[in-house]
């Protein structure tokens, strides 16, 4: 399987008010429920408000269309990671799944993953 590194620092946010979010931008992730609007952005696109904002975040995706009927693989990652007691910021879309964890790890992240046979692109 397949891992892309994403080139660019990332945020997590807790935020306001969904106005406040640039909808232009090539890269987000904006989840709402009953308690919270949460963003996850480049940290040069965080809004100029926000009520929280974790900054030092690194992600990379699985490369290509994941069917729904596959089973397991984020759970797969999380494991390996979590052996080396590291701790992760997952996101879906509808074709795949993103990995985010803190910037001091992310190069020993993506190391273990390689260990266990996963190709890490650029």
């Amino acid at each position: 399987m397949e891992l892309k590194k994403l080139p660019y620092r990332l945020s997590v946010c807790k935020i306001s008010d969904i106005a406040a979010i640039d909808l232009q931008k090539e890269f987000y992730f904006i989840g709402r429920t009953d308690e919270e609007l949460s963003l996850v952005c480049r940290t040069e696109d965080v809004p100029a408000h926000t009520i929280e904002c974790d900054d030092g975040w690194r992600g990379f995706r699985i490369q290509g269309v994941l069917d729904f009927s596959l089973i397991g693989i984020l759970s797969k990652l999380s494991a390996i990671l979590a052996e080396q007691q590291i701790g992760i910021f997952a996101v879906s879309t509808y074709n795949t799944d993103y990995i985010l964890v803190k910037e001091e790890n992310y190069d020993r992240a993506l190391s273990a993953l390689a260990a266990q046979g996963y190709t890490v692109t650029e």
